[in-house]
């Protein structure tokens, strides 16, 4: 078929590396990327971020019925991503929007499949919780008569599944065996409690711990976005603090994506 002036001409240059010619299209991308890019939409949503050899023609239980953002999460391809610096984790934690923080879209594979081993294994992933991770019986009942009263009633740990965001940045999980009042429809903490728990994260990562201010920040998901609602919890993240720091707050926690062994 032929062409009319107002097509653009057919172009084809080859460059040559090592004795190697690739083709490059028009839009200046070589034909074996855009040939990787074709095979990567092509793949069904469970089998991207998978080697080859480890595909599977139908999807695994545990990334059946996702919810739209983590389907389209796990549809994307690691190389696709993002890593997120300090300054744009302080941006969305300051404009109170837990919800835009998303996991590597192999990590977060990764956390559907264990925590669909570990409700099978324990009933739920609160029962795994309470009994692997915090040592803490149902029903938690606090020592203390007001929050962080009783260094009992606290524990930290390492956020065993992070968000992708920058290697220098250390998540920490704030566990507690008290509740922290919330109201409105999503669960947002009250004024009393946010002052509450903002002045203990600075009195124990600032005054103690021996940070600069501009290198703590915390926040509490909205009730809703919860993956463990039974046990009260909050986010504490530092900017490249000291290992001795991290490993004196949490024992020397090492967090569970570090350890676990899953199928890819």
């Amino acid at each position: 078929m032929g062409s009319t002036s107002d097509d653009p001409p057919m172009t084809s240059t080859t460059n040559t590396t090592n004795g190697d010619a690739t083709t490059s299209s028009p839009n200046g991308t070589n034909s074996s990327e855009e040939q990787s890019r074709k095979d990567e939409e092509d793949i069904p949503y469970w089998n991207v971020n998978v080697p080859p050899h480890l595909r599977t023609q139908t999807c695994p239980s545990y990334l059946l019925n996702l919810n739209p953002k983590d389907l389209s999460i796990i549809s994307t391809p690691d190389s696709h991503y993002e890593i997120e610096s300090w300054p744009t984790v302080l941006s969305k934690i300051r404009s109170y929007r837990p919800d835009l923080f998303q996991r590597i879209p192999s990590d977060l594979r990764r956390y559907h499949e264990f925590c669909y081993n570990i409700k099978q294994q324990y009933g739920s992933v609160m029962n795994f919780i309470l009994s692997q991770r915090l040592g803490w019986e149902h029903p938690i009942i606090p020592k203390g008569d007001e929050p962080f009263e009783c260094e009992e009633d606290v524990k930290i740990l390492r956020n065993d599944w992070p968000y992708g965001i920058d290697g220098k940045i250390v998540h920490l999980v704030v566990w507690v065996k008290f509740e922290l009042e919330a109201e409105g429809e999503k669960g947002d903490l009250t004024e009393k409690e946010t002052k509450v728990v903002g002045e203990w994260v600075r009195k124990k990562f600032v005054v103690e711990g021996g940070l600069e201010e501009g290198r703590v920040v915390w926040f509490r998901n909205w009730t809703c976005l919860k993956s463990v609602k039974s046990v009260e919890h909050f986010h504490v993240m530092l900017f490249d603090p000291d290992k001795e720091l991290v490993d004196g707050l949490t024992g020397g926690d090492v967090p569970l994506c570090q350890r676990v062994k899953l199928s890819i």
